[in-house]
């Protein structure tokens, strides 16, 4: 009996092309979509703008519910809107609000799209061996002293950063159908096998819609107070800690100064958005919570040269690992180089070559 996978179709050409990719070699397929939006925000819609949350959702399940049409597959919609709301926008608020920079995708894929959304499709009565999505990243569990992990032949749209996460657990009985294949091989298939209009679709780049991430927050949010720079001195006002990040240059609206100010720290406590020079945010140690090891604790690939990434787009930058404590689930890295704007919140994730070996939540 062939093997029943579940393909977590989101109506673009990659969920689509893993779900024919999988039925071709012979796997029994359903398509699975989440339903996050439950229109409770005021979040408008942006005509011909994509995002994973707002009220555009209706045409990405109808998008998907045609990829299940065209293979003869059955096609279910999970709502998962309550648990979306609890973790990813209230944790994105919250951590706004502490002064730190969450990443949503992250914490989308390790509660929602890699639980929540399981547990919710079996209480459905949807039974499945494996479940599979249409990033780009790759999978090898032979060895437990080596990465389980490792980035898409295509390393320029290579999805393990978002993916860094999860557990070996969770990605025990996940396939990712096209880790071994470019983006430009993907869309040409999805070409050959009549599927133009999904070969050509606009490509979802926001978790919101409408790309403005002030209309989570409340006005309550918007509580003015002090500019200051690295001895105290005040320098203007802010519109709310909510709207800044470390790293930050645009949007400051301080003139006057010697040189361009960045946003160095954030202090909620004191509602104080602390302001300094480029230097300010040099680093050359991050340390980090919350450890999700991804090789065994004894790898000697822990003890190595790593490259580490500490957001989103960074290049990576080469650093070791000097202090590890699994218990605590803390690690601590130090980079060859200065590294710029280490925010807390972000995701620290770090490759061996091509596989991750661990990543944590930036302290």
């Amino acid at each position: 009996m062939a093997k029943k996978v579940a393909v977590g179709l989101s109506g673009g050409v990659d969920s689509a092309l893993a779900a024919y990719l999988l039925k071709q070699q012979g796997y029994e397929v359903v398509g699975v979509t989440m339903a996050t939006w439950d229109g409770s925000l005021n979040i408008p819609h942006v005509e011909g703008r994509e995002g994973c949350f707002g009220p555009g959702e209706d045409i990405s399940i109808a998008e998907a519910k045609t990829v299940a049409d065209r293979l003869g597959v059955p096609h279910y919609v999970v709502r998962v809107s309550e648990e979306y709301k609890r973790q990813v926008l209230d944790y994105f608020r919250a951590e706004y609000r502490a002064g730190r920079t969450p990443n949503p995708c992250v914490r989308c894929n390790q509660n929602i799209k890699f639980g929540a959304l399981h547990m919710a499709a079996r209480r459905m009565g949807i039974a499945f061996d494996y479940f599979a999505t249409g990033h780009y990243a790759r999978l090898d569990f032979k060895n437990p002293d080596e990465p389980f992990l490792y980035a898409a032949l295509d390393h320029s749209k290579d999805q393990t950063y978002f993916l860094s996460r999860l557990t070996a657990e969770q990605l025990s009985t996940v396939i990712f159908p096209l880790g071994g294949m470019t983006k430009v091989q993907v869309k040409e298939l999805a070409k050959e096998i009549g599927w133009d209009d999904y070969a050509t679709k606009k490509e979802s780049q926001d978790f919101l819609e409408c790309g403005d991430y002030s209309v989570l927050f409340d006005e309550s949010d918007n509580v003015p107070g002090d500019f200051v720079d690295m001895q105290g001195k005040v320098l203007g006002q802010h519109k709310g800690i909510v709207h800044y990040t470390i790293g930050q240059r645009k949007g400051l609206n301080i003139g006057g100064q010697p040189e361009p100010l960045f946003v160095v720290s954030i202090d909620a406590k004191k509602n104080q958005v602390v302001l300094g020079p480029r230097s300010a945010l040099s680093c050359t140690e991050v340390s980090g919570v919350e450890l999700n090891l991804m090789v065994s604790e004894t790898s000697p690939l822990l003890k190595g040269e790593l490259t580490a990434h500490i957001r989103l787009g960074h290049r990576g930058a080469v650093a070791r690992i000097v202090a590890l404590d699994t218990a605590a689930g803390t690690i601590r890295v130090r980079f060859d180089e200065p590294q710029f704007a280490s925010a807390p919140g972000q995701i620290l994730v770090l490759y061996a070559g091509d596989g991750i070996v661990a990543s944590a939540i930036i302290a």
